[in-house]
């Protein structure tokens, strides 16, 4: 935080949020239509997606011994973002013209170890260059989602499924095609040149002696010898895996169940409800405590995947399921920061929110993902047809569900956390 923030920084920081999450956004969303496209006529396709899309999660993995080893000592994290995006660029216009699973596997995976590390480098440039940062960070973060809410609009040519928004004369079905990958890559080349605008931010660990075990978050692990905490990761870790289900096989089941060309801006009404409901946490928080607040966003996941189960031929219903994005993500994944930030002494939050990260998003997702490939290629779901997901669909969509239900029965039964909802827990 500095004593006096750089002229228009917050606007300048809004369009970097912006345009950070419009290139995630464009083409992750669609990967999967994309995917069943091309690959409609190979063995074990639901494979290949899990893989494609486990791709991100390795990039996680890796980012915070890049951001803790290069980016906090040697180079101001603009032009490391700068440098980042471009470089990103074009190994991502690349991958648009790949018609080979393991090629493109390792197309994405490249192209991930530059973006996934940019996601704590805007933190950290928007952070070094704010005053207030509890009143200045949300709404300047706020833009990153509605970064990904155009994407999603553009990439449908359509406001949430509702009304016409003709801005790809030429391309039909873009979710579809490769044209995502092709304007992210466009995109993500703009926002790498103008990153070299934004305020200057030093390396932060300039001289400091590397310790790869706090850049993982490793020295947070004695947390675990708190029996509530021990409980709330191993069920994050848990609740991740059906998670990845979501990420992976929204777009594609949509697009051939219900929405067709409109599936990405229909999608987005995730994101906004995600808004709404991240404004309504802290007084869900104070009404009714952690334990409550995680098991109902357990809960939510699993309602969510069994509307999809057991209604998807009422579209209606597909886009509650949609919007329950909000409590889905907001009541598990944001109160379990809060519940982390209080149970961490001062000197290892960052490192405790580093490991929950590492366990969620990173070893949850990747187990989930494998999950979701094995058990569509198992039960014979064809995910590139409209009859194929007719005809799975209830199979596939229960596994996670199941998943889901049976995290947060443990999660009930086992956590018993009394300081939870103090102020203060440690320190």
């Amino acid at each position: 935080m500095t004593a006096s923030s750089p002229p228009n920084a917050r606007l300048r920081l809004s369009v970097m949020m912006f345009l950070q999450f419009f290139v995630w956004g464009c083409f992750f969303v669609p990967l999967s239509g994309y995917l069943g496209e091309i690959f409609a006529d190979r063995v074990g396709l639901n494979t290949i997606i899990g893989n494609s899309y486990a791709t991100q999660t390795w990039g996680g993995l890796i980012a915070p011994l890049f951001v803790g080893l290069i980016a906090d000592r040697f180079m101001n994290a603009e032009r490391v973002n700068g440098i980042l995006h471009i470089i990103g660029a074009g190994i991502l216009f690349y991958c648009s013209t790949i018609t080979e699973p393991g090629k493109l596997f390792w197309g994405l995976l490249a192209y991930f170890l530059c973006y996934m590390p940019t996601l704590a480098l805007v933190n950290t440039i928007t952070f070094n260059n704010i005053e207030n940062s509890d009143q200045d960070f949300p709404k300047i973060r706020l833009w990153g989602t509605v970064g990904w809410i155009i994407a999603g609009i553009v990439i449908a040519e359509s406001i949430f499924g509702l009304v016409g928004f003709p801005v790809l004369p030429g391309i039909s079905d873009a979710g579809n095609t490769s044209f995502p990958m092709k304007l992210s890559a466009v995109v993500s080349l703009i926002y790498g040149v103008y990153s070299f605008t934004l305020p200057a931010t030093p390396p932060s660990a300039k001289g400091t002696p590397i310790s790869i075990t706090k850049m993982l978050g490793f020295d947070a692990f004695s947390l675990f010898k708190d029996p509530g905490f021990a409980v709330f990761g191993i069920c994050s870790f848990l609740i991740c895996i059906p998670l990845a289900f979501y990420y992976a096989m929204t777009y594609s089941f949509m697009g051939k169940i219900a929405f067709g060309d409109k599936t990405a801006s229909v999608m987005a009404l995730g994101q906004v409800s995600e808004v709404v409901f991240m404004a309504l946490v802290p007084l869900f928080f104070r009404k009714l405590g952690v334990k409550w607040m995680l098991l109902v966003g357990m809960l939510s996941w699993t309602l969510r995947y069994a509307i999809f189960g057991l209604a998807f031929s009422t579209p209606a219903l597909l886009v509650l399921g949609i919007m329950l994005h909000g409590i889905c993500y907001d009541f598990f994944f944001v109160t379990g920061q809060l519940y982390t930030d209080r149970k961490a002494p001062r000197e290892i939050r960052a490192s405790a929110q580093g490991l929950i990260a590492l366990i969620t998003y990173g070893a949850g997702m990747l187990v989930g993902n494998k999950v979701l490939g094995w058990w569509g290629d198992r039960i014979g779901l064809d995910s590139s047809t409209a009859e194929g997901w007719n005809n799975s669909a209830k199979l596939f969509w229960l596994m996670p569900a199941g998943i889901a239900f049976a995290v947060a029965i443990l999660f009930a039964i086992a956590f018993w956390d009394k300081s939870a909802d103090k102020g203060e827990m440690k320190h």
